[in-house]
């Protein structure tokens, strides 16, 4: 009898430490994967941090999302309080900046063609595409690491995902090669049945409801000197740099030679009287402090209340992207 108890006590044990005791990881991906795809529609309120060096850019987030393919971002700049908004719906992809009237159009695969560490979808989705995801608890927390697919910055390589008990996303880390974190992004709100009237992702709709709740007056800057990247390939150098007067202020073009020879064009941001919408064949990428225009050759994004553009056919998209995000806005005359 005391060798049947024992024999029932050890395999008591055992199935303790190979089921009872051992977190299964499958199982809490699948727990978390289907509570984000029976949700008909989500509302997400979320605080970013964009990390540069020294340097470091808060955005208030807000995601909706509905079924089938339908979503709004909205990023708003805690420095400056300027808004830009991205819309999908079945007419395109958009990138809306209410307070200039404006707004580009996409013939774009986005979201699904970069990692999105505030959308629940793409977060989910680095996570069941990695062979290698580890996961571990810690306060209580799931805690999961994958690899990501920033495509235009192969720097960033791999995310820690905080997941709670109840199997809720609560945040995401993004980190470089070298462990550093480059974004970190903390959902403060998650509501998985939420409800959005029939307009609610209209482009048009949009640019009303900001021009109705805003009371700020947009207000042209002045560019009176160039504003120069901070960094240059190795064998690059500023060869001219030329003035011209517009109606709408100066615009300055900055040629630069060498073995990375590119241009880059300065010029006031300008308000449009009407809505505009610009069709562009480029991809959305997040840069420090606002969304900018990428394709294989250009750079388009708007700053501190100066518009630029940049192209080369002799950097690839990741070597425009690195001199672009160096450019340093000098103080502004308002």
């Amino acid at each position: 009898m005391k060798k049947v108890f024992s024999f029932l006590l050890t395999m008591f044990f055992v199935i303790c430490l190979t089921g009872c005791g051992k977190t299964d990881k499958k199982g809490i991906l699948n727990k978390i994967d289907k509570k984000i795809n029976n949700s008909n529609g989500y509302k997400i309120d979320a605080e970013m941090e964009l990390i540069n060096n020294e340097d470091k850019y808060k955005y208030d987030v807000s995601v909706s999302y509905k079924k089938k393919d339908n979503y709004r971002v909205s990023l708003r700049n805690k420095t400056n309080n300027h808004e830009q908004i991205i819309l999908k719906n079945e007419d395109g992809v958009y990138v809306l900046t209410p307070s200039l009237n404006k707004s580009f159009k996409f013939q774009s695969k986005w979201p699904y063609n970069n990692s999105q560490s505030y959308l629940l979808q793409s977060v989910i989705n680095d996570m069941k595409s990695d062979p290698k995801l580890s996961m571990k608890k810690k306060d209580g927390n799931y805690v999961f690491k994958s690899k990501v697919n920033y495509k235009n910055n192969s720097n960033l390589t791999y995310q820690k995902v905080i997941v709670d008990k109840n199997y809720i996303i609560k945040s995401v880390y993004v980190y470089d090669k070298d462990g550093n974190v480059n974004m970190k992004v903390d959902y403060t709100t998650i509501d998985m049945k939420a409800k959005f009237n029939k307009n609610y992702f209209i482009l048009e709709e949009n640019m009303e409801t900001y021009m109705k709740d805003s009371d700020n007056d947009f207000k042209v800057s002045k560019l009176d000197d160039a504003i120069y990247p901070m960094y240059l390939p190795e064998g690059t150098y500023l060869k001219t740099e030329k003035t011209v007067q517009m109606d709408t202020g100066s615009r300055i073009i900055l040629t630069f030679s060498g073995n990375k020879s590119f241009m880059l064009v300065e010029e006031p941001t300008m308000k449009e009287d009407e809505l505009t919408v610009i069709p562009t064949n480029g991809e959305i990428d997040m840069f420090s402090d606002t969304i900018a225009v990428v394709d294989n050759s250009s750079i388009t994004w708007s700053s501190d209340g100066v518009d630029y553009y940049m192209v080369s056919s002799d950097m690839s998209k990741e070597e425009l992207l690195d001199v672009a995000k160096s450019v340093t806005t000098l103080p502004i005359n308002k």
